[in-house]
């Protein structure tokens, strides 16, 4: 009885799903499933047909995991790259309408052959419609993300996704009463003015609100965050199902958001506790008997999966024919949209939690745990398809052409006036360990470019301007850029040092190298302190986001002038590659020294792809007006950083660039860039790009 009345506090609920959201996904990621299987399966263990230890009917399990379904809604529309879909946008409409509507029948077709009702078959319609980019993170990491057909099926997802949510609100309206016409009609119209309050209301005050309130990202967060409930709020109050607001929020606010740091803190909280726990709570609806029962008549079950894969099929088949793609493309294109995760659990549960008044549900435990197997199917079966097909894609020969021909820098130049155009390396300096080798490799950098250093002093800015700390903050600043400038005049270079004060280090840095119209910031971490605690949600890491040039971060082991050999791992062929392989030609160029390009193929990809690849890196090479001794290197190996850290010993330098990439929840950073970063013992640069 005690233990019972334990388990029933807030406060022990929410430290179980803590304890669960941390140890179990691990677990399962390392068995190559899923964390979200690893949550439904601890959900159902932990339920009342477990160890009784979490009830979904508390108020704890029902608050989190109410946020959490519309933080995955919300999170679905905030990661829709509009970019990508305005670049595209006639074909990812058409892609969207086939990749819809074909599974939209295949799943009404299913539902009357169960004989479902038209309301329920409508609905199993539109679950089967939508899809989830789950194997976004494959082609972010294979750099095919600007292969044309990788393009249209992202930006097919906010016509799948919006449509499976209006199809959901139509369908719920007519089972929660007395339907006739004019209510209909009177609910779409709704819907139609709230849509366009929202889309277009949120846009502009959020665009203002960011524009009035500076770099207040506390308060920045907040507004955010209002807008979503508000929009759930807004939903509910005309009569429609909260998960459309909380999309339709996430749209509104995608492009007031960009990719500012703001961003990145919405998806993290809503990926770490908030998404989790509605996973964990779909595992504690899972009545274990039920389930069995529905699969021992497994047909249902079957027929759903089979329509689900077979329609999503057809529809990139028919857009390989609209649009002359090849094989490689079609089946990446059928692999991106088969995964049905966010928008289709969200969906199932609200259908099945949907009674009416006589007490029936809109569907049966049978589809809502078919729609469960549908998910663990296809978010195996999705990713498993395009890592095997999307290395057969390629970045477009203009793309290519138009990369290699300049260096990294110059495509961050803007136009300004003659004298302003000059090559520009800002430099912050801080920590007198690294100061000394930070300024002689952006003294290297800008003495091949003709250009000057301008050596940044950031200093805390103080309530008042005369307070004695301040004036010893100042002194010390001068210091430090003394011997800057002494360091920069053995190099025969030119030297503009810079005292910023500032409340903010980042923004002083990204300012600062704004009004300078800088075209590189060269940064320094402590080699004694944890890279990943340095960058990842410090200074470094902000001036990632805000600064308006790329940015390069040195652990300098030795001094840059005495460096032979660099290291440059290839992936891909993507702009940030190309401008890797520039940056270390450039610093050859000056120290005479060997560049060695590396790329890691996968065991199973064939030969005559990694012969194109090699030919292409080639051809990028001998484009370079640089005399330079460049190498390309060719390994087969499953495990990537674990062959880069092997080919680095020989090596001076490794130049490598920051990767980040999308998850279904949120941001993560390249697992391989941060295993490198830990073992390498040469020195490092790791490049980054605006925004990254």
């Amino acid at each position: 009885m005690a233990i019972q009345s334990l388990v029933a506090s807030p406060i022990v609920a929410f430290t179980i799903l803590l304890t669960v959201i941390f140890a179990v996904p691990p677990i399962f990621e390392k068995l190559r499933l899923p964390g979200l299987v690893g949550l439904l399966i601890a959900g159902v263990i932990l339920g009342e047909n477990g160890l009784k230890l979490l009830n979904s009917e508390s108020d704890t399990i029902k608050l989190l995991s109410d946020i959490g379904k519309i933080y995955l809604m919300f999170v679905a529309g905030l990661e829709i790259d509009l970019e990508q879909f305005r670049k595209t946008k006639n074909r990812s409409i058409g892609f969207g309408t086939l990749t819809f509507l074909v599974p939209l029948i295949a799943g009404i077709c299913v539902g009357r052959l169960f004989n479902f009702s038209w309301n329920a078959s409508f609905l199993i319609g539109s679950l089967l419609a939508s899809h989830t980019l789950l194997a976004y993170p494959i082609v972010s990491r294979l750099g095919v993300v600007t292969n044309e057909a990788v393009t249209v099926t992202i930006g097919a997802t906010i016509f799948t996704d919006t449509g499976a949510l209006l199809v959901l609100a139509i369908c719920v309206g007519i089972h929660g009463g007395e339907f006739s016409a004019l209510s209909l009609a009177t609910l779409l119209g709704g819907l139609a003015i709230y849509s366009v309050v929202v889309l277009f209301g949120f846009d502009w005050a959020g665009k203002e609100f960011f524009r009035r309130s500076g770099d207040e990202q506390s308060n920045q967060f907040l507004f955010i965050l209002l807008a979503l409930f508000l929009a759930s709020v807004g939903a509910q109050v005309i009569g429609v199902e909260k998960i459309v607001g909380a999309f339709l929020a996430g749209l509104a606010v995608n492009d007031v958001l960009g990719r500012s740091p703001v961003k990145e803190k919405i998806e993290f909280i809503g990926s770490v506790l908030f998404i989790p726990c509605f996973f964990v709570d779909m595992g504690l609806l899972i009545d274990i008997p039920a389930f069995l029962k529905t699969l021992s008549s497994v047909w249902l079950t079957v027929v759903i999966v089979v329509a689900l894969i077979g329609s999503k099929f057809i529809a990139a088949f028919l857009a390989k024919l609209f649009y002359r793609y090849n094989t490689a493309e079609m089946l990446t294109m059928w692999s991106l949209s088969l995964p049905q995760v966010a928008a289709t659990l969200a969906a199932a549960l609200v259908a099945y939690q949907t009674v009416n008044p006589a007490g029936e549900r809109l569907i049966n435990e049978g589809v809502l745990n078919s729609v469960i197997v549908l998910m663990l199917v296809t978010a195996i079966l999705g990713p498993v398809i395009t890592s095997r097909f999307a290395t057969a894609l390629q970045v477009s020969e203009a793309d290519l052409s138009t990369d290699s021909l300049s260096t990294w820098w110059e495509s961050h130049e803007t136009e300004i006036d003659e004298e302003q155009q000059q090559f520009t390396v800002v430099v912050p300096i801080y920590n007198p360990q690294t100061q000394r080798y930070l300024i002689e490799m952006a003294a290297l950098l800008a003495r091949h470019e003709s250009g000057r250093i301008v050596p940044l002093a950031i200093t805390k800015a103080l309530i008042q301007m005369d307070d004695p700390q301040l004036v010893t903050a100042l002194e010390q600043s001068q210091k430090r850029l003394k011997l800057a400038k002494e360091i920069s005049q053995e190099f025969d270079v030119e030297v503009a040092p810079a005292i910023r004060i500032d409340d903010d280090a980042a923004l002083g840095i990204s300012r600062a190298s704004r009004e300078r119209n800088a075209n590189l910031v060269v940064m320094g971490w402590s080699q004694n302190t944890g890279f990943r605690a340095r960058l990842f949600g410090s200074v470094l890491d902000s001036v990632f986001w805000s600064a308006h040039c790329p940015v390069a971060v040195t652990r300098l082991l030795s001094s840059p002038t005495t460096i032979q050999r660099i290291l440059v791992p290839v992936g891909d062929l993507t702009r940030q590659t190309i401008g890797a392989v520039r940056f270390a030609q450039i610093l050859a160029d000056v120290n005479q020294a060997e560049v060695v390009l590396l790329h890691v193929s996968d065991r199973k990809t064939p030969p005559a792809l990694v012969e194109k690849f090699t030919s292409q890196l080639s051809e990028i090479v001998t484009k370079s007006q640089l005399q330079v001794k460049t190498n390309i290197q060719t390994i087969k190996g499953d495990d990537i950083a674990r062959v880069i850290i092997r080919e680095a010993q020989a090596f001076d330098l490794a130049v490598l660039r920051s990767v980040r990439y999308r998850t279904a929840g949120g941001l993560a950073v390249s697992q391989v860039t941060t295993q490198i970063l830990r073992a390498l013992k040469c020195s490092i640069v790791l490049l980054g790009e605006p925004h990254s």
